[in-house]
């Protein structure tokens, strides 16, 4: 599923709240002061699923911090998934900090994986040997490098390219979605077949 995010002063996203796509109400804040009204640059978002509030500063989405990025894939594990969580909760705040901790996402996810998790570069390596997708590949990679610099700042300044960090994210659902919901999708689908059939495959495949 499409994941869209928070958008000032649009009608519809991906709550940053509940994490349901719906449609969004808006209003503007006032404060009072000597019974004068004055504006804000304050703005708040309802969502009409779960009608809870997010605020906005000047066009910002500044609570729930986290909102600009979308929620962990299910079926991460959950290990990798208290890293996602975390780097989410920092990812405003500071981008290289997130890149960091995504990059320790990914090799515990190498070991999810049934690899050894010490060195992600040789873990993709092994990946690709026994049949990788080429775009699960460059996913992988990218946060490696982008996570690596985070820590060993190289080339890329996350602190001036912040939507870099927040791509991570996005990718590294793309690869659980590849890796772990997908086969367990078609193995549920599998299961279902009738056992006569599944015999007759067995057979043929082991002809």
């Amino acid at each position: 599923m499409k994941y869209y995010p928070p958008i000032f002063n649009q009608q519809q996203f991906h709550c940053p709240l509940c994490g349901v796509y719906a449609a969004q109400s808006w209003a503007n804040c006032h404060y009072s002061l000597s019974s004068q009204r004055y504006e804000t640059k304050i703005r708040i978002s309802r969502c009409s699923h779960c009608d809870d509030i997010a605020y906005w500063y000047d066009g910002r989405l500044i609570v729930p911090s986290s909102g600009s990025v979308e929620l962990p894939n299910p079926d991460m594990p959950e290990d990798c998934k208290v890293d996602y969580l975390e780097a989410r909760d920092i990812v405003n705040l500071s981008p290289r900090g997130a890149a960091a901790l995504l990059r320790l996402c990914i090799q515990k996810l190498m070991i999810n994986l049934g690899q050894t998790g010490k060195n992600i570069n040789n873990d993709i390596g092994e990946l690709v040997k026994i049949g990788l997708p080429q775009l699960i590949q460059k996913s992988l990679d990218i946060c490696r490098v982008v996570g690596n610099n985070a820590v060993h700042p190289g080339e890329i300044d996350l602190n001036d390219t912040p939507e870099t960090a927040q791509t991570l994210f996005s990718l590294i659902n793309l690869v659980v979605q590849d890796r772990i919901t997908r086969p367990k999708e078609i193995e549920a689908l599998y299961s279902t077949l009738p056992d006569g059939a599944r015999a007759a495959i067995n057979k043929r495949d082991n002809a």
